[in-house]
């Protein structure tokens, strides 16, 4: 016979100390950390623990009885249900203030080597409609909201499109607004779910594997174009129909829609790397520009989210490379090739290195279609193509500049950095935390000379964050 769990207790009159990783509030209550979502410091409320371990635990905040100075009003009515903005009620001026401390303590506490003083976080001029991209999923599992669950309002519809539940794979929030991307994102998504519903369309249902509707991709530009691709997994001809369809109705309703795409997803999951992607309408690919520089972005590529704010990045980037002209300078992890054609005309020669063979084609495409000569790029894992015969082939770099994802570089790569021991190493970082390791593991070589952390990313907790080392 099972016991029944004692109920977790409820923690009143806590006061929130300060912010953690991944955007949480973090308090103490007898000895025990106890991190809590959608609270600021400063905030006395009441804690119901939802998860208990040895030294910390998860809650949830069910009354706020103090608010602290620095909450801000969220402007999305999905606060609080949608895990995309955790920060929305903490002030911006607060909120780069707290990635300010993450950047010093990753930096201190996992790389634990000498630090200079840091400089001030680049905050972002424009924070709302910042993003030039966003993705959205289908389903036929919608996420049931608390107010309906505490009003038990009736569930009318169960399709859903959105963002996905974290710790709910097969549940997505129904999505009627997003602040973060220009208006036309709303347009476009709930047209689609109301076409949808009305033309008897099957979202998808992620445990059978079935569903006409799976996902779609909006990408926007500086130049006012826009793309959109939406992902179907059809299977029949009537499904096939359906899509051409649905295709048909955007193209005519949507004229803003420069680059209308499509692909055919019958995989397990949604990765369409390895994927033909389909033009229905308009082009294959958006242009972007970046002081006097174009650069062709397609579906798969890779650019900053934040178009704005990257320009800010890369001259980071560009100061820190500290070029004279002469310099060879690998850039690793080139995406489309947008930092190493930012710095080519101060450079004598740029090997741009990247794992996605569309987004070379694309750096490849850029380097033309700005008349830049000095650029080499190739496509491949980054640990089988960044070898010492490929430096001896291409030329012992000057400089390297380095913008890895977020798991950061294998160690395969930090040694063949070490290897081939340019003078300057400009880390360009999402996650402090890596950057930190990494950072540590060149250490025996290398000094970390400046840091620059900016804000790409408002009312998220992530962080960008640009290093230099010299070589010691």
């Amino acid at each position: 016979m099972s016991r029944k769990k004692k109920p977790l207790p409820l923690l009143q009159n806590i006061t929130i100390e300060d912010l953690a990783a991944e955007g949480k509030a973090l308090a103490h209550h007898d000895g025990m950390v106890v991190f809590a979502p959608f609270v600021v410091p400063g905030d006395v409320c009441d804690l119901q623990l939802r998860r208990k371990k040895h030294s910390y635990a998860e809650a949830e905040a069910v009354a706020i009885h103090t608010f602290s100075p620095e909450r801000d009003e969220p402007f999305c009515p999905h606060f609080g249900e949608c895990g995309g903005c955790k920060w929305q009620c903490l002030k911006y001026d607060r909120q780069i203030h707290y990635k300010q401390k993450q950047v010093e303590a990753a930096l201190t506490r996992i790389a634990k080597v000498e630090v200079p003083p840091i400089s001030p976080i680049l905050g972002s001029k424009q924070i709302k409609g910042y993003r030039n991209k966003l993705e959205f999923g289908f389903s036929n599992r919608r996420w049931i909201t608390r107010e309906e669950i505490t009003k038990d309002l009736p569930v009318e519809n169960p399709n859903a499109v959105g963002f996905h539940i974290s710790g709910a794979f097969d549940k997505i929030l129904d999505i009627t607004y997003c602040g973060l991307m220009p208006e036309v994102n709303n347009r476009l998504r709930n047209a689609i779910r109301d076409y949808a519903i009305e033309n008897n369309l099957s979202f998808y249902d992620i445990r059978q594997g079935e569903g006409l509707l799976r996902n779609m991709m909006l990408r926007s530009s500086e130049t006012g174009e826009l793309m959109l691709l939406l992902q179907f997994a059809a299977r029949t001809d009537a499904e096939h129909l359906q899509a051409t369809e649905l295709m048909k109705y955007l193209s005519e309703n949507f004229p803003e829609v420069t680059s209308l795409l499509y692909v055919n997803n019958l995989k397990c999951n949604d990765t369409i790397g390895d994927l033909p992607i389909s033009t229905f309408a308009g082009t294959d690919f958006i242009y972007e520009e970046m002081e006097g520089l174009r650069f062709k972005v397609g579906p798969k590529s890779f650019y900053q989210t934040n178009s704005k704010q990257a320009y800010e990045l890369y001259k980071v980037a560009r100061q820190m490379a500290a070029l004279t002209g002469k310099e060879t300078v690998y850039d690793l992890y080139t995406g489309t090739g947008t930092i190493a054609l930012f710095v080519s005309h101060q450079a004598a020669k740029v090997v741009g290195i990247e794992y996605v063979p569309e987004a070379i084609e694309d750096a490849k495409e850029n380097a033309r279609l700005n008349h830049i000569n000095n650029t080499t790029f190739y496509a491949g894992d980054m640990k089988d193509i960044l070898t010492p015969d490929f430096i001896a082939k291409e030329g012992k770099p000057d400089v390297i500049i380095t913008d890895p994802p977020r798991a950061g570089m294998h160690p395969d790569v930090v040694r063949t950095i070490l290897h081939a021991h340019p003078e300057r190493i400009v880390y360009v970082s999402c996650n402090p935390a890596t950057q930190a390791r990494d950072i540590a593991m060149l250490d025996q070589a290398y000094k970390l000379v400046k840091v620059q952390p900016v804000d790409m990313f408002p009312h998220t907790h992530h962080v960008e964050n640009v290093c230099l080392l010299q070589a010691r």
